[in-house]
């Protein structure tokens, strides 16, 4: 248990991390760190970390420190600094708070020694003008650059292999490169560029089954970071055998891709496809056996039990705000989820008591009301309330008007085929045609004189065309 010293310490940091507008997570996570962190490899573990550490107030102290280590088991000093920056403040007498400054000195001396090498060694290759020795000299500077976090530099260094990659495995690794990169960097426009690069690139059929799963986790990941949850629900739909996807467990787990997909299927999917597209999935179900909370969500959205739904998603509210890439997101998903709860509870009925509603969907000794006017104001909820009798009452369209709107509109259509058909056969019985071979009579595809042509290969007037042109 905390002493009150290491608590006064954790609650100085948190209000600082406060004033700064950070997410603080005070309930504790149903994961446990030490296992949720081993599913990860690569740069991805210092961040997710930090993350943790920086927004969690149970597992703060733990996360940071674990940060630490993380951090000097690599030869990013900048990070190293970032994390220590937090556990000065939060475990102040812990023994990865006080500052090493031997190591950093050291690891900078190294860096910058290994930078000076590999920029010598590619300049020599340059000079000799070996293509595939100038490829391998930009990719391990690249590397290098990306491992002691010059993320700008890596993205020039990895570009640079493009013009001399002579292989599509090669052009692939550059695109994957850049990608790496560009998720740290948030970039996600260059994210879908380069994804996109990777599908263009062919690949023998048996190493599709691996490149399938990369290329739509990136794309998920990427589409999530540009708010498109339809787009990114689909390419996590569509991620393919989780034992392939395994091996990228530096951008996300497989766990992760679980999560993503069925949160933001139910976020933007409506019920058949949640049921088409996921529960009855035979891919994406294995992934759901690694979450089944995930999986019991979306089936009690499926069958209409709403407010179970929605307090499975809210007991997993705090490990979802301590993701780094579902973080910002997850006040928007969890309001798309809410509101179709809502409409879809309230569909079959005509009018509903306000109570009845608040005791579904709203907190205990909360109102409805606010939200349900939000909603309505949005035009997402086809209704009004009535304050003096307490009810939603549904806003019924009027069938009258809405047969007769349809009834109008075949009318017209009906009328202008009728004048176009009437047009053509005038046309024809006034001559008013140009003779001539028929242009699909060399085997091409018909053009647009074609269509207007008689049984001869006679071309006839257009109707929008000039009898005198």
């Amino acid at each position: 248990m905390a002493s009150n010293e290491e608590q006064n310490h954790v609650l100085e940091f948190f209000t600082a991390m406060d004033n700064q507008e950070g997410v603080i997570v005070r309930q504790a996570p149903k994961l446990d760190l030490d296992l949720y962190i081993s599913n990860y490899k690569g740069r991805t573990r210092f961040e997710r970390l930090l993350r943790i550490g920086q927004c969690s107030v149970p597992l703060c102290q733990e996360a940071l420190k674990a940060a630490i280590v993380e951090a000097k088991q690599g030869q990013d000093t900048q990070r190293y600094r970032d994390a220590w920056e937090c556990i000065r403040i939060a475990a102040p007498n812990e023994p990865e708070a006080q500052w090493d400054s031997a190591w950093v000195t050291n690891t900078d001396k190294t860096n910058k020694h290994e930078t000076y090498r590999l920029e010598t060694e590619l300049k020599g290759y340059k000079n000799n003008l070996v293509k595939e020795s100038i490829r391998i000299g930009h990719r391990d500077l690249g590397q290098h650059l990306e491992s002691i976090g010059d993320l700008t530099g890596a993205t020039e260094a990895y570009s640079k292999m493009r013009p001399d990659a002579s292989t599509q495995q090669h052009i692939l690794a550059v695109s994957k490169h850049l990608i790496s990169t560009m998720i740290q960097k948030r970039d996600w426009a260059g994210v879908l560029a380069n994804a996109n690069k990777v599908v263009a690139v062919s690949v023998p059929p048996q190493e599709q089954n691996t490149e399938q799963p990369y290329q739509k986790m990136v794309s998920g990941v990427a589409y999530l970071g540009s708010d498109k949850y339809l787009e990114a629900a689909k390419s996590f739909l569509e991620v393919g055998d989780p034992t392939a996807c395994q091996q990228y467990n530096d951008i996300a787990s497989v766990n992760d891709v679980a999560t993503y997909g069925g949160l933001l299927a139910l976020a933007s999917m409506d019920r058949l496809e949640l049921q088409s597209r996921v529960l009855d999935s035979s891919t994406f179900r294995n992934y759901l056996e690694l979450e089944p909370h995930i999986r019991k969500a979306i089936s009690m959205f499926v069958n209409g039990r709403y407010s179970a739904c929605l307090a499975i998603l809210e007991s997993y509210r705090p490990d979802y705000l301590l993701d780094i890439y579902l973080q910002k997101h997850v006040s928007t998903v969890f309001s798309l989820i809410r509101s179709k709860c809502i409409v879809q509870y309230f569909l079959p009925f005509s009018c509903v008591t306000l109570d009845s509603m608040n005791a579904t969907f709203a907190r205990p000794g909360e109102s409805l009301e606010a939200e349900l006017i939000t909603m309505i104001k949005s035009g997402v909820l086809k209704a009004r309330i009535n304050t003096i009798d307490r009810l939603l009452v549904a806003v019924s369209t009027n069938a009258r008007v809405a047969m007769q709107t349809k009834g109008l509109e075949a009318a017209r259509n009906y009328e202008k085929e009728a004048l176009e058909r009437i047009r053509r056969v005038s046309l024809a019985a006034a001559n008013l045609e140009v003779k001539g071979q028929s242009r699909n009579a060399g085997g091409g595809l018909p053009g647009v004189g074609d269509l207007w042509s008689d049984d001869n290969g006679r071309r006839l007037l257009n109707p929008g065309e000039s009898a005198m042109g």
